[in-house]
């Protein structure tokens, strides 16, 4: 976050000075008291990152407010953490039947001197090779299985599914070891499909290191099946992790790497819209509306006609679009955002709840922003069950933007209708 700054508050002053606007007209312009403005700009307090950005695109400073306000983060770069598949690695989940559950991988000298027990234990006996019929049955009824999967995902908690996620992901790599190559690369590819799902969950549960974990495991599992493609969406999905902690250069570097001709052009489009979204993050409408436009190309150039589950969301009928609507909210402009979203969302599936709300509740902080604030509680209002079935660590960052923004206009009565369960689901931990 921001922090007191006289220096942002000179440059903040000087460039609204120059744009002819008083105190009161930037006030209004941007939704927040002219009180505020007034200590902000005098260093005595620090302006919110929602601020910050409002004011960089009402004064036209292309990223200069932002990147003033932001100089001196740490570097937070997201390196997936060292090591990959190995054969004497043993995966380790302790179910509990009240909800807390546990995963752990240890290598086999680990589990000896960790003393691990259990009061069952089985495993294949690696006599001899599977059957055709085996291998193509546990493939036919793996990938069924990972669509049905990916859409419950769209209406439970993470922690429901990652257990039986894990499991399926360690059977398809045992498995594959007992069968043909043709069959062992398509058991490894579709398992390397699951461990990238089982990542993305982890991280929704705020899990940051453990999401990392995942996503080189899939990798991993990919090149082990002659797919050296995922390792591009990898950087995509790294990229996400420095997207939510607000890092915006590692964000674009990672994403540009994704780029790579080598690459499929669905992963290429993928990376574009996260560049985008880095872009958005240091306040440049240019480089992100070329970056957004070379997605749409890239997109459009997919082939769908391999086997193998989609990377990426399946959820959204035009994902460029509604990465645009995500954009215009770190842009600065609220209501740019919140038109694009009107439309966007109408054309997602009711059943995509966890897509309906990651969406919803941007669409709702774009319209507080733009100081519509019944209308933002409207909005949110009917998400709030969704918000709860879900847990969401990304989806609960825009809660706490947006509920940070509604407590400044606490005489309003749909905000304070709103703000005992908002203020407690924005709270909420999602591990």
């Amino acid at each position: 976050m921001p922090q007191p700054s006289t220096e942002f508050g000179e440059e903040l002053r000087k460039r609204r000075l120059e744009a002819g606007l008083s105190l009161t007209a930037l006030s209004g312009t941007v939704h927040y008291s002219k009180a505020q403005l007034s200590k902000v700009e005098r260093g005595i307090k620090a302006p919110s990152r929602d601020l910050v950005r409002l004011c960089d695109a009402a004064l036209g400073a292309d990223g200069a407010l932002i990147a003033l306000a932001t100089k001196g983060t740490p570097d937070v770069s997201a390196e997936p953490p060292p090591g990959s598949i190995d054969e004497e690695e043993d995966w380790i989940m302790q179910l509990s039947p009240d909800g807390p559950n546990r995963f752990q991988s240890l290598g086999r000298r680990g589990i000896v001197s960790a003393g691990v027990a259990s009061l069952m234990t089985w495993r294949s006996s690696g006599s001899g090779p599977a059957s055709p019929a085996s291998g193509a049955g546990m493939l036919e009824a793996s990938r069924s299985l990972f669509a049905h999967y990916r859409r419950l995902g769209q209406t439970v908690e993470p922690g429901l599914l990652l257990p039986v996620l894990i499991a399926q992901t360690h059977s398809l790599r045992e498995l594959s070891a007992h069968t043909d190559t043709s069959t062992r690369q398509q058991l490894l590819a579709l398992g390397s499909r699951y461990a990238e799902y089982v990542g993305w969950l982890v991280q929704e549960t705020g899990d940051e290191r453990a999401a990392l974990w995942w996503t080189q495991r899939a990798v991993d599992l990919a090149a082990a099946g002659g797919d050296q493609a995922l390792a591009g969406y990898a950087l995509v999905r790294r990229a996400l992790v420095t997207l939510y902690r607000d890092d915006a250069e590692q964000t674009i570097a990672l994403a540009r790497r994704a780029q790579s001709s080598t690459l499929p052009p669905r992963i290429r489009g993928l990376a574009a819209q996260r560049e985008a979204q880095g872009h958005a993050l240091a306040g440049d409408l240019h480089a992100c509306l070329r970056a957004l436009e070379r997605a749409r190309t890239f997109l459009a150039r997919q082939d769908d006609g391999s086997d193998e589950p989609v990377i990426g969301t399946m959820h959204l009928p035009d994902p460029v679009g509604m990465v645009t609507g995500w954009c215009l909210v770190d842009l600065g402009r609220p209501r740019e955002a919140s038109e694009e979203l009107d439309r966007q969302l109408a054309l997602v599936g009711q059943d995509a709840v966890r897509t309906q709300v990651r969406y919803g509740v941007r669409r709702a902080l774009a319209y507080a922003s733009a100081g519509e604030i019944d209308h933002a509680c409207a909005l949110t209002a009917p998400l709030l069950d969704g918000v709860a079935a879900v847990r969401s660590a990304t989806v609960t960052t825009d809660l706490q933007r947006l509920a940070r923004i509604l407590t400044r206009h606490s005489d309003h009565p749909s905000v304070r209708q709103l703000g005992p369960r908002l203020g407690t689901l924005s709270r909420s931990s999602t591990t």
